[in-house]
C-alpha cells in the first residue's frame, strides 16, 4: 500500500527516505533510521514496525543490508504479507517483497539507493521514482521529494494518496523528520510545502543550535 525511496548522499554522508501511501500516517508506520546503522522502510499488506527497527539493529551490529534483510525476513512466518527495504551506511541496499502483497509490487536497487512499493498504479512507478531522483538537482532532501512526485505522476498508489513522509539524517544537521499524516488532495505537495517551511526562516535558524552527530554539545552561539 506504499511506495518509498531510501538513499545516501555520497557528497555529504546524509542518508534519507521518503514514502507515500493511500492510507494514513505513512511516516509513523514505514520509515526508520539511525545515522550509524542506516535507514529502512517496512511496508506491505500487514507491515511490521519491528522489521524496520530490527533491520537497523542488525546493520549496526555489522551486517550489510542484504544480510540484515535476509535474517529479519527468514524468522517471520508472516513475511509473505510484508515488504522491507534497507540501506546501510555505505549505500548498499536490499529488499524483500512478500508474495501476498498486492500487485504491482517490487523493488529496484540503484547506486546509493533503492525504491520499493506495492499496490502500485503500474509497472512504470518504480522506474519513474528512480529516474526522478537521479535526474533531480539541489538539496538531497529536495531530490527525495522529487522522487515521490515522479512516482505519483507515474501512477503512484492505485487507490490515490492520503499521506507522505520524509526522514533525513545528516552528520552536521539536526534530524529532519516531516510527516503529512492526512491530506485528501495532495499529501506530497503538502509535504514539499512543509519542507520549505522547516528549512527556512526562524525555524531553520533555531535549528542551528541543536546538537548533531558531528557536534553533540552544540548550543546557540
Amino acid at each position: 500500500m506504499t511506495f518509498s525511496i531510501l538513499a545516501r548522499d555520497p557528497e555529504t554522508g546524509a542518508i534519507g527516505g521518503a514514502a507515500a501511501t493511500g492510507s494514513l500516517c505513512v511516516g509513523g508506520w514505514v520509515l526508520r533510521g539511525d545515522p550509524l546503522s542506516g535507514i529502512s522502510a517496512s511496508q506491505g499488506a500487514s507491515p511490521s514496525t519491528f522489521w524496520g527497527d530490527d533491520v537497523l539493529n542488525k546493520m549496526r551490529g555489522g551486517l550489510n543490508a542484504e544480510q540484515a534483510v535476509q535474517q529479519i525476513v527468514s524468522s517471520d512466518t508472516g513475511r509473505e504479507y510484508r515488504q522491507l527495504s534497507a540501506l546501510d551506511p555505505t549505500g548498499a541496499a536490499a529488499a524483500f517483497t512478500g508474495a501476498e502483497n498486492q500487485d504491482v509490487k517490487g523493488s529496484r536497487v540503484f547506486s546509493d539507493g533503492i525504491v520499493a512499493g506495492n499496490m502500485l498504479g503500474g509497472n512504470a512507478v518504480l522506474p519513474a521514482m528512480e529516474a526522478a531522483f537521479s535526474a533531480a538537482s539541489g538539496r538531497f532532501e529536495s531530490r527525495l521529494l522529487q522522487a515521490l512526485a515522479g512516482a505519483r505522476d507515474a501512477g503512484g498508489d492505485f487507490r490515490g494518496l492520503l499521506s507522505a513522509a520524509l526522514l533525513v539524517l545528516h552528520p552536521k544537521r539536526p534530524p529532519l523528520t516531516l510527516r503529512v499524516d492526512f491530506h485528501p488532495d495532495d499529501p506530497i505537495g503538502a509535504l514539499d510545502q512543509l519542507f520549505h517551511r522547516a528549512t527556512t526562516g526562524d525555524y531553520a535558524d533555531w535549528a542551528q543550535q541543536v546538537p548533531v552527530l558531528a557536534d553533540k554539545e552544540r548550543i546557540l552561539s
